[in-house]
Parts: structure tokens; C-alpha cells; sequence
């Protein structure tokens, strides 16, 4: 039991070690800044400690889709100042303000595999409402014609925290369909009821997350993008959890 909590047996090293490999080949594809790579090295070895290597797959889909929505249309975003930094290169703070939530939840089923189900059911939407976010706003951005406030419904330019678009919020729902789909795929998640249960709290987050940033970020001088990020995936656990507890 104490090995368990210290994290130190056969598995957690085989988990470094495959980790390693991955980091020290794949860190010059366009994903992450050199210490993102870093980060996500020490976040895929805990995801593959915790919950094997389905669970470190579902997470590379959703930075890999990520990714690759964030540069929709980047030159387009750069020329109006809303593109993401760095060409899109996410770094440590993006990494953890995406998977801290999902990453916890991880470690406590491992530690507490009695609650495994609920664990999981969290972590699959707190991705699911982070996909969703990405997805709302970088099409959003790109494509939507029309922005406006979510608190108001005043035009506003696009990139405004808060703002919102039609195009941006079927994207939005599209984001999460598509990471609940990716969960079930990957047996981390199972049953209609279940889905149903994850993509509702992922997009739900997603437009909690913009009320968030009308309302409060811009007052917030600590309230970094990053921290918004991790309390929406937080959010979606939670609603997640509450709904998989009374429910079913």
C-alpha cells in the first residue's frame, strides 16, 4: 500500500521510461515549447501510471486536436491580434491549466480504484469541456460573423473574453461530441447515459467558462486564461460527477 502511494514499482518506471522515449522524439513536431514538452512529459508519465496507456491516448488526441483547430485559419487570427502565442505551441501553464483537473482525477483512481467509475467519469468531461472551449473559440474567432457578449448579447470584437458566436457555439458542441466519442472509443467511459452525461457537462462548462470571462476576468488581475481553463474543467467534473451520482 505504502508503494502505492510513493509510486514506486515496476509500472510507474516503465511509465517514465515510455514517456521518455516519446518526449525525446516527438519534441520537435509543433505542439509544445521545449518546457511544455517537458511538462507533458511528467503529465503523460502520471497519466500512464495512473490509468494506463488508454487514458495517456485520450489525453495526445485531445492536444493533437487541439492543436490542429488552433491553427485554423492562424494567419487570419495573427493579423487581428487573437491568434494563440507562440504559433499555437502550447506551454507548461497550458498543459496544466488543460489537465490538472483531469490529471487528479486520474491519481485518485489509482489510489482509490473503489471510485474509479466516478473518477473517470470526471476526467472524461473535464477533456471533453476543454476540447469543446478550444474548439468554440478558435472557430469562433476564425469564422463567426457575428460576436457578442454572453451577458449582454452586445456586439463585441471577436476575441473579447466572454464573447461568443453561433459558428463558434457549434463548434463548441462539436468539440465535445467528438472527445466523449473519443472516451468511449478508448473504453474510459461507457454507456449512453454515461455520454450523454459527459458531453452535456463539457459543453455546459464551456459556456459557464464564457460567463466566467464576461463577468469576472478582466476584474481579476491573478485570473490568467490558465486558471480560467483549469476551473472550467473543474466545473465540468463536477457537474459530471453530480449528474453520474444522482442519475445513475
Amino acid at each position: 500500500m505504502i508503494s502505492k502511494f510513493l509510486f514506486i514499482n515496476g509500472h510507474w518506471i516503465n511509465a517514465f521510461f515510455i514517456n521518455f522515449i516519446f518526449i525525446f522524439f516527438g519534441q520537435n513536431l509543433p505542439f509544445l515549447t521545449k518546457k511544455g514538452w517537458i511538462h507533458a512529459g511528467i503529465l503523460g508519465t502520471l497519466l500512464w501510471g495512473a490509468i494506463g496507456w488508454k487514458g495517456w491516448m485520450s489525453v495526445c488526441i485531445y492536444l493533437f486536436i487541439g492543436t490542429l483547430v488552433t491553427k485554423i485559419g492562424y494567419k487570419n487570427k495573427a493579423s487581428k491580434g487573437i491568434a494563440e502565442a507562440r504559433g499555437g505551441r502550447r506551454g507548461p501553464e497550458n498543459v496544466w491549466g488543460s489537465a490538472a483537473t483531469g490529471c487528479s482525477l486520474a491519481l485518485l483512481s489509482y489510489l482509490f480504484p473503489e471510485y474509479s467509475l466516478v473518477f473517470m467519469v470526471g476526467f472524461a468531461s473535464s477533456f471533453a469541456a476543454k476540447l469543446s472551449d478550444t474548439f468554440a473559440s478558435e472557430i469562433g474567432k476564425r469564422f463567426g460573423k457575428r460576436t457578442f457578449l454572453i451577458t449582454t448579447f452586445k456586439s463585441v470584437p471577436p476575441g473579447t473574453e466572454g464573447a461568443v458566436s453561433l459558428e463558434g457555439s457549434i463548434a463548441g458542441l462539436v468539440g465535445s461530441a467528438f472527445m466523449t466519442f473519443v472516451m468511449i472509443k478508448l473504453s474510459i467511459i461507457s454507456g449512453l447515459y454515461v455520454s450523454l452525461i459527459v458531453f452535456f457537462s463539457g459543453y455546459l462548462a464551456t459556456i459557464l467558462e464564457s460567463y466566467i470571462g464576461a463577468l469576472i476576468q478582466n476584474r481579476i488581475n491573478w485570473l490568467s486564461n490558465e486558471l480560467v481553463n483549469s476551473i472550467q474543467t473543474t466545473l465540468a467534473a463536477i457537474i459530471s460527477i453530480f449528474f453520474y451520482e444522482s442519475i445513475l
